[in-house]
């Protein structure tokens, strides 16, 4: 857990994925098309990819890790979560409040 919130810290948006995941290039589309500029880690490119893939797994509790996103270091959920905020309309306040894009 503590590598997961030193990866998050003092970023707007954060996206665990991989690269070839086609959801997770989904999630990244969607919110670089509202202007933020998410830090991502694609867990398949990085030396400690299964490990904080392992983190997420269990944080999340489900069997999919990613993609995973944290929106103002809070952990939001997976690609249902995220659709789910936006066809709410409840995304985008989201990424404002976390200084992640200014409307």
């Amino acid at each position: 857990m503590d590598i997961i919130t030193s990866m998050v810290a003092e970023k707007p948006v954060v996206i665990f994925s991989k690269s070839t995941c086609c959801l997770s290039h989904s999630i990244k589309s969607l919110i670089r098309n509202f202007g933020a500029n998410p830090t991502i880690y694609e867990l398949d490119e990085i030396t400690n990819g299964k490990q904080i893939e392992s983190v997420l797994i269990q944080m999340m509790g489900c069997q999919s890790s990613v993609p995973a996103v944290f929106i103002g270091q809070q952990l939001i959920g997976g690609s249902k979560r995220i659709m789910s905020l936006h066809v709410r309309n409840e995304l985008v306040p989201l990424l404002i409040n976390a200084k992640a894009i200014w409307i």
